[in-house]
């Protein structure tokens, strides 16, 4: 360790890429991976040293193995020393560190958000003087934290900022899927090992000097630490004895070497050194960055003579010498030894919800209200932070430390809630089992958690829906007059169990049950009635209600952001609230609500697909398909190939389609999850119309509901409005496609959402047989505010309005839809439909679409960068717009300039406007 023994020996090559690190010109990131004691630490003193001599500001943090569950607890110690610099960022950047460290409240942003934050920050503080950031001991940095700094350490390029991490390499650690450069950190040479020990422990007999090579084998810390060890008085045990049996991995070793010192200490010491190690005390330099936010340990001079203890030379404080001792300290620990000490730490930290918790937990053995109110406390603000899954641990011991069996019970309950949201649904049963001890129990909260089981691992809307309907009952008879958490979780998991089953008599027994209770429902569950059961007769209002709701996110749960999201689904406005979504998904994945991740991705990809963003949409898809497969929640699995599906059809790759399709059916259907065959029948219908096979589209479509009316609880069944439609018209039914659309009009659907405005007005004007009509029709669906909001459902009415001028007002007449739905087709990546397009184009003897040639070769979501960017805007207001961060949206302009042959932004408005038609498009 070079704080310890002076001149590294055997790195050259390691310091060699060091130096260059440092004297590079610009930011970048680096990470040192390496056994236990093999040096990584002094290498990272190493890089301090060389950065302070070229004049850099030098931050250093280290992971904390007891910290490694709190939400951001690394960020902040690696932020703390920069925090007074946060008042020169922009009201949106000061507030999202208010809200990550609990100065502010709202909710959690995304690692997208924060991490910008962030880079933001560091560009301020390196604009005075270039910035290292070290960081010792990555691998016990916690979920939030890591996700945050890989995202900084990949965008560092072109700043004045560079980060070194430290890792062990038999730790998992997220920074092992981070992307960043890597510089492994290999145990010493057999010269290399000799040299060091030479140095530092010459004269040793021969035996005991090969035997310290040998089981040393190269680890520079083994390598300084067991000499004075082996010839130390051990009452008599020859050296090999003392070492134990050779295979005992290194780091045991080396910790039996510090349990003797430890031992050898007195009481208070020891004591002290425990308080230090459980309030998670960095080692080495990196701990001078907690001033004021951890135990200091006092009067330890004794530790720091027999080198257990080092002192911080910026600080003064004393730290631990190496992670190994910290370790050893705790394991060596009898449970009254560290109940006391958690006791003194609790105190320590009263004013800091979470950590006082935690300590006050682990210092309590027999039951005590007050403390498991505490961690109850601690595990909601968890929640709000990303922290779900640290949560369900908080509230499980919160349940030992109940006073009642009742509480017991509505503890392990809500842990198993949060487990079952947050994926871990193994844990979910457990807790529901063990929630009296005989596994029987049939209490609400446990109906809840074995409820959200059911439904998420195997789709079992039959059985789960029984136990919620009496659960609900149950509480109803026992004549509740106040709101119950219970209860509100109980409805609002038969609402998602009945959106899934879309039966019908389940959700007319619903709506009367829901009745019964009165204000005992709150307004967010009546929302979820309206919106998740059937649009066309309870949809009107839906969509303020809504909105109203989402103004209010700060104080929701990240359950109720999903439930409100799939409401907005219904009433076709996800995109008002895709930036929530986004902002939280990232944040959820990782540590928090997983299941309720599931389906916000799933939530982004269908307001991707239906802007016209399907390049991302499949992406999104295939990332929530991987997630889902990885946590086994079966229904979200098949939910997920339902709309992989559905994107195949709209792309014209049928047999994709047609195989997903049918893997879907197969598992939903003999389940009863309507939601998802429903969802099959359209991908059939989809992906017939995108061969023309008006037939079997239309026979698709009737098995979703019958034209001239829209099947209750059949969520498809409006938004296959067009499909039906059009497919009745192309195969002679006239008649049923005037119906249809008729019956659209009669249920006004065009109030319940802008979509279902859209395509109504379109069905209209296809079935009317007055051609005045018709234009005024086709002019009022065109002309509908959010029309552009759904390009491929608009450029379908633009087909068929133009095929019906090339019929009554003649071939000129037609161009101009023609050409802008085949554009829009084109754009949007449909070959079949693009084809049709372009093939009622020839008919009208226009030319071949030669001016498209630019447009073609940009993605939909290019085109719309590129028309925000002609309109004045900066890449921050259009990444507002579009969810992006700034240096997306500036890569996507980078591309976009040379396809359409200009050199500048100013170049983009004249460029844009040769494109035929573009002011409509």
């Amino acid at each position: 360790m070079e704080s310890i023994v002076g001149a590294l020996v055997g790195r050259e090559s390691e310091q060699e890429v060091l130096s260059a690190f440092v004297a590079a010109s610009e930011g970048r990131a680096l990470v040192l991976r390496g056994d236990t004691g093999v040096g990584k630490s002094s290498l990272l003193n190493h890089v301090v040293e060389r950065a302070t001599a070229e004049h850099h500001r030098v931050i250093r943090a280290a992971g904390v193995e007891a910290e490694s569950e709190l939400p951001f607890a690394g960020l902040h110690q690696l932020l703390y020393p920069l925090l007074s610099h946060v008042n020169g960022l922009d009201d949106a950047h000061r507030g999202v560190f208010d809200i990550v460290f609990g100065r502010g409240e709202g909710t959690a942003p995304s690692v997208m958000t924060l991490g910008i934050a962030v880079l933001d920050l560091l560009a301020l503080v390196a604009s005075q003087k270039p910035l290292l950031l070290v960081l010792d001991d990555g691998q016990w940095l916690d979920a939030s934290s890591t996700e945050v700094c890989g995202f900084v350490g990949r965008r560092l390029t072109g700043s004045s900022v560079k980060l070194v991490v430290g890792l062990r390499s038999d730790v998992p650690s997220g920074f092992d899927t981070a992307a960043l450069p890597q510089l492994p950190v290999t145990t010493l040479s057999e010269k290399a090992s000799e040299q060091l020990l030479d140095t530092h422990h010459p004269g040793l007999a021969p035996r005991i000097r090969r035997l310290i090579l040998d089981e040393a084998r190269g680890n520079p810390l083994a390598l300084l630490d067991l000499p004075p060890y082996v010839r130390g008085d051990r009452a008599g045990r020859t050296p090999e004895e003392l070492l134990g049996y050779t295979g005992i991995p290194l780091p045991l070793r080396l910790q039996q070497v510090y349990g003797a010192r430890i031992k050898a200490l007195g009481d208070d010491v020891r004591a002290e050194l425990l308080r230090g190690a459980l309030d998670g005390v960095g080692s080495g330099a990196a701990a001078g960055h907690a001033r004021g936010t951890r135990y200091r340990m006092r009067e330890a001079d004794e530790a720091a003579d027999c080198g257990l203890l080092d002192i911080d030379p910026l600080t003064g404080d004393f730290v631990f010498r190496h992670p190994l001792v910290r370790s050893t300290v705790v394991q060596r620990a009898t449970p009254n030894e560290r109940r006391a000490a958690h006791a003194v730490l609790a105190h320590v930290h009263r004013d800091d919800l979470e950590r006082w918790a935690t300590h006050l937990a682990a210092s309590t053995v027999d039951p005590d209200e007050e403390v498991a109110s505490a961690l109850e406390a601690a595990a909601d603000s968890a929640t709000r932070r990303g922290g779900a899954q640290a949560a369900v641990a908080w509230l499980t011991r919160a349940a030992e430390l109940s006073e009642s069996r009742e509480e017991r019970s509505r503890r392990l309950g809500s842990a198993g809630y949060i487990a079952g949201h947050s994926g871990q649904l193994d844990q979910a049963q457990q807790l529901v089992r063990s929630s009296t001890g005989t596994g029987t129990d049939n209490s609400p909260s446990s109906v809840v958690a074995s409820g959200y089981v059911a439904l998420f691992e195997d789709g079992d809307v039959r059985s789960s829906q029984r136990q919620v309907f009496a659960a609900i009952e149950s509480m109803r008879e026992t004549g509740l007059r106040e709101p119950d958490e219970v209860l509100t979780r109980l409805v609002d998991l038969l609402l998602a169990i009945n959106q899934y089953a879309s039966d019908e008599a389940a959700w007319e027994r619903t709506h009367e049950l829901m009745g019964s209770l009165g204000d005992l429902v709150p307004s967010h569950s009546r929302v979820y009635q309206d919106a998740w059961g059937d649009v066309v007769r309870r949809g009107a209002g839906v969509r303020e209600r809504v909105e109203r709701a989402f103004a209010g996110l700060g104080a929701l749960e990240p359950w109720d952001v999903t439930r409100l999201g799939v409401a907005a689904y219904h009433v076709d406005t996800l995109s008002q609230c895709r930036p929530q979504l986004q902002r939280t998904v990232d944040r959820e994945v990782e540590t928090g609500a997983v299941a309720d991740a599931m389906t916000m991705l799933h939530l982004i990809m269908l307001d991707q697909i239906a802007v016209g963003e399907w390049d991302d949409a499949e992406h999104t898809g295939r990332r929530c398909l991987e997630l889902t497969t990885t946590h086994r929640h079966a229904l979200f699995v098949h939910h997920t190939q339902a709309y992989l599906g559905l994107l195949a059809a709209l792309r014209g790759e049928v047999l994709r389609a047609r195989e997903l399709q049918a893997m879907v059916d197969a598992w939903a259907r003999p389940r009863g999850v309507g939601f998802l065959t429903q969802i099959a029948d359209a991908v059939g219908t989809t992906a017939a119309l995108a061969e023309g096979d008006y037939e079997a589209a239309y026979l698709h479509a009737i098995g979703i509901t019958p034209p001239g009316t829209f099947q209750p609880y059949a969520h498809q069944a409006s938004r296959t409005l067009l499909d039906l439609v059009e497919a009745a018209l192309h195969t002679g039914r006239a008649q049923q496609a005037r119906a249809h659309a008729l019956a659209a009009r009669d249920a006004n659907l065009p109030a319940v959402s802008p979509r279902l405005a859209l395509i109504t007005y379109g069905a209209l004007a296809m079935t009317t047989t007055d051609a005045a009509q018709a234009e005024a029709l086709y002019d009022h669906a065109e002309t509908q505010p959010a029309a552009a909001h759904f390009p491929f459902e608009l450029a379908r009415i633009r087909l068929a309005r133009g095929i019906r001028l090339r019929h009554t007002q003649g071939r000129k007449a037609a161009r101009l839809s023609l050409t802008l739905a085949a554009e829009t087709f084109e754009r949007l990546g449909a070959p079949a439909w693009t084809e049709r397009a372009r093939a009622e184009l020839r008919a009208t003897g226009a030319p071949a679409l030669s001016t498209s040639a630019h447009i073609t070769a940009l993605t939909w979501q290019e085109r719309r960068i590129a028309d925000l960017a002609a309109s004045g805007l900066t890449n921050k207001e259009i990444g507002e717009r579009m969810h992006l961060s700034p240096r997306t949206v500036s890569s996507h302009l980078y591309r976009v300039f040379p396809k359409l042959g200009i050199t500048s932004r100013a170049a983009l408005r004249d460029a844009l406007v040769k494109i035929p038609g573009d002011r409509d498009a």
